[in-house]
């Protein structure tokens, strides 16, 4: 029997996620400020939820680490971030584990059972990131920053939402494999 196709398209999708979301987590650009006051016009603080970066686009030159003068690390939205992305990940890795036990790996027929549990845990390890990227995005602009300036979204809260999406169809695929075994009952 070959590996039905809803199997593949989750073992595909979900890895793709698991790198998007991992990028989103620790790239610190989640958030971007520009045209700082007193500042040159070409300095841009890219904030994230681990860091803070400070860069000159003109010549490039970029310094991590840069202090929270504001309280950035302190609001509910980057804390929550802090927590539910880490935790997203490691669930990942554990779904995408139990879906190499169930997909047919090392057995001659899949373990439709097994497949469709994978599916729920990267399911819900997909929700777990869209969650604190979807609020941080709502929050965004109340976030605190210098007044005056100019605040954007970053790309590690875009490679956060689409890395989210992936490991949802992934998972709603990998599920799929439910209606196998209720076919056979």
């Amino acid at each position: 029997m070959r590996t039905p196709p809803a199997m593949v398209v989750g073992l595909v999708l979900c890895p793709c996620g698991l790198l998007l979301t991992l990028t989103g987590t620790l790239a610190p650009n989640w958030r971007q400020v520009s045209l700082l006051p007193d500042q040159p016009v070409d300095v841009v603080v890219e904030q994230g939820i681990w860091d803070i970066c400070r860069e000159r686009q003109s010549t490039h030159d970029r310094l991590c680490g840069q202090p929270d003068e504001l309280g950035y690390f302190e609001q509910a939205p980057v804390r929550v971030a802090q927590g539910m992305m880490p935790t997203s990940l490691v669930l990942t890795l554990l779904g995408l584990l139990v879906a190499a036990l169930g997909v047919r790996c090392w057995h001659e027929e899949p373990r439709h059972v097994v497949a469709g549990v994978a599916g729920l845990v990267l399911l819900i390890s997909g929700l777990l990131s869209l969650v604190p990227a979807s609020w941080y995005t709502q929050e965004l602009w109340a976030l605190p920053a210098l007044a005056g300036s100019t605040l954007g979204v970053g790309y590690s809260l875009v490679l956060s939402y689409l890395g989210s999406c992936l490991e949802i169809l992934g998972g709603l695929a990998l599920t799929l494999s439910f209606h196998h075994c209720c076919k056979q009952c």
